[in-house]
């Protein structure tokens, strides 16, 4: 057992669940043998407490490092705002030079608020959007943190129902979230746009908030119709692109569609791996902030709104957007190859830069299990979701393939019963995410 399994062990006896994030829990990849901790990053390598280096071919800091670990010139930029001083009685002129550059790409938009995470940045939408309706009920469609507005969800909208369970988060008892919340979130179903219109025909909706693209694409002027049905309405209509914020635009990939909503949300990628969210909205509409409060120390601190503007610089220098589709689309091709060549039954999902692959088998999490025990091996973090960077050059996806193709065709084995994936597992196999939290 090397340091870092060591270390979780400690953690999850001092920290609730082990850590902050869900989505960085040794038991969602490899458990009881996930190295978990990393001692440095650098481009699209991780080494351990033990020094054992890894390429991240896996969730890249969970999408926050689009350009790679550690870029030079942004690490640069908040060195020196560093040197200079995170934090002061003034505001830091960085975050009105971010504004700046956020409104320009987007002309729908007219002001900006900033935080330091997606779930604030959720959150502060929403207080807003409400405070600009005058309306509590909010449609919703995809994932936008962890707060109370959200997870009333899964109080559902009558005693017995958890709207959530069919939606994103099964399983997720919204213990903590207050009751007299039910009633006030109503989740829809992506490309369902009879399923919006009848939820905004039956209760009083004042904001319709969603992500743009996650899964699937559009079909049938999904985005058009909600857009056109909400302004008709008078419904704020807010994009969250947390996730697919720059992954395949400069800006939201909202853009690609054109459609433009009343307020969008950016994270993740903004800050290539430091701590900064947007929120973009219309003028009549932003300045409901004003109406209500919404304020926190750490959203004046200098490095996130640096690190943005560095970021948003070299994007648009290297068209990062365009690179991380090319690589991510030449990756979902390789999988569909492989797995065609082995014969083994596949979906691959997600807007490019963020590769996913699905094992059409009641064995799926096994064989997801498989591939990160087997990759781990060959200095691989690896899972079934890519999020991609700058940094995974030609010959690092073609490494991958080389390793990956073994794995598949065990798998195949498994799945014509040559194998049992059991015995091909050194441990437990891996939980699914949100239905089980420890």
């Amino acid at each position: 057992m090397g340091k870092g399994q060591k270390l979780w062990k400690k953690a999850k006896k001092i920290i609730p669940g082990g850590n902050m994030l869900l989505s960085k829990r040794s038991e969602l990849f490899l458990p009881d043998m996930w190295p978990s901790y990393f001692s440095k990053a650098k481009g699209c390598y991780v080494w351990d407490l033990d020094g054992n280096k890894f390429i991240d071919m896996s969730i890249m800091g969970i999408g926050t490092n689009t350009l790679g670990y550690g870029n030079d010139k942004v690490d640069s930029a908040v060195k020196n705002a560093v040197s200079q001083g995170n934090m002061s009685t003034f505001n830091c002129p960085e975050e009105v030079q971010l504004a700046e550059k956020l409104l320009d790409m987007h002309p729908w938009a007219d002001m900006a608020r900033f935080a330091r995470s997606g779930g604030e940045a959720n959150a502060i939408a929403i207080r807003i959007a409400r405070a600009a309706s005058g309306k509590d009920n909010v449609a919703i469609c995809g994932y936008h943190g962890w707060h109370d507005w959200y997870l009333a969800g899964n109080l559902g909208n009558s005693e017995d129902a958890k709207d959530l369970d069919t939606h994103i988060l099964p399983g997720l008892e919204p213990k903590g979230v207050p009751s007299n919340l039910r009633g006030t979130i109503f989740p829809f179903d992506y490309n369902n746009f009879e399923m919006l219109e009848s939820i905004i025909k039956e209760n009083s909706i004042g904001v319709v908030k969603m992500e743009v693209v996650r899964n699937n694409p559009p079909v049938n002027n999904f985005l058009q119709k909600v857009r056109e049905l909400t302004k008709k309405l008078g419904i704020i209509l807010v994009f969250d692109e947390c996730t697919s914020g720059f992954r395949q635009a400069y800006g939201g990939i909202h853009k690609i569609f054109e459609v433009e909503p009343d307020m969008a949300i950016f994270g993740k990628a903004l800050g290539n791996g430091y701590a900064i969210t947007s929120i973009i909205g219309r003028r009549e509409i932003m300045e409901h902030a004003q109406s209500t409060f919404i304020s926190s120390t750490f959203w004046t601190e200098r490095i996130g709104p640096t690190a943005a503007c560095k970021t948003l610089e070299i994007m648009d220098e290297e068209k990062s957007w365009d690179v991380i589709t090319k690589i991510g689309s030449n990756i979902t091709d390789k999988w569909n190859k492989l797995a065609n060549e082995h014969n083994i039954d596949i979906t691959t999902c997600g807007i490019p830069a963020i590769a996913t692959l699905i094992f059409n088998s009641k064995n799926n999490l096994a064989y997801k299990t498989l591939i990160s025990q087997e990759m781990l091996k060959k200095g691989f973090l690896a899972s079934n979701l890519i999020f991609v960077c700058t940094e995974h050059k030609p010959e690092i996806i073609e490494k991958y393939f080389t390793e990956l193709e073994p794995i598949f065709s065990k798998i195949k084995k498994c799945e014509t019963g040559e194998l049992n994936i059991l015995d091909l597992l050194d441990g437990p196999i891996c939980h699914s995410s949100f239905k089980r939290l420890n």
